[in-house]
């Protein structure tokens, strides 16, 4: 049975290990992204970068995905994009590289479909050509999640103004 919140919504109340994965209910797992979290754009990029560094995409995606839940209708798009390439790291993290390459996939068009824009700094071109480069590696059998962690995360730093 899955838990929901008074309105019926599902709710993530299951702890999580460190890439994500659901544990028994009462085991201790890694802090979680509260459901009523909703960051700016600049600590959602923040914490994603941290949460990164830390190797734990899924966490990063999880904050890109409290941003694109709560920010204006205008942003989803990007922060959907961010969250689907996070999700994509995930799998290739946990091995499922079919799931990893169809997300990273997803991620890179809904960023593609931004052009040379640079909302809050981030070269989204880049990252969308990052993520079709992990997506190649994995066809090639020469992905590293741990590589395409870091290269993805050096991406989320806005450039300077």
């Amino acid at each position: 049975m899955r838990d929901r919140d008074e309105a019926g919504r599902p709710r993530n109340a299951r702890p999580r290990d460190e890439y994500g994965r659901p544990l028994p209910r009462g085991a201790e797992g890694v802090p979680r992204v509260p459901d009523d979290y909703a960051p700016g754009p600049e600590e959602a990029l923040e914490q994603a970068r941290s949460l990164l560094a830390d190797g734990r995409p899924f966490h990063a995606h999880e904050v890109l995905e409290a941003r694109w839940k709560t920010g204006p209708d205008e942003e989803r798009e990007l922060w959907q994009g961010l969250a689907q390439i996070c999700v994509g790291l995930t799998h290739l993290q946990r091995g499922n590289l079919s799931g990893a390459a169809a997300l990273l996939t997803r991620g890179s068009a809904r960023l593609g479909a931004y052009g040379s824009t640079r909302p809050f700094g981030l070269d989204l071109r880049a990252l969308a050509v990052q993520a079709d480069a992990i997506t190649t590696a994995i066809d090639e059998g020469d992905a590293d999640a741990g590589t395409a962690i870091s290269a993805v995360r050096a991406l989320l730093t806005p450039a300077a103004s």
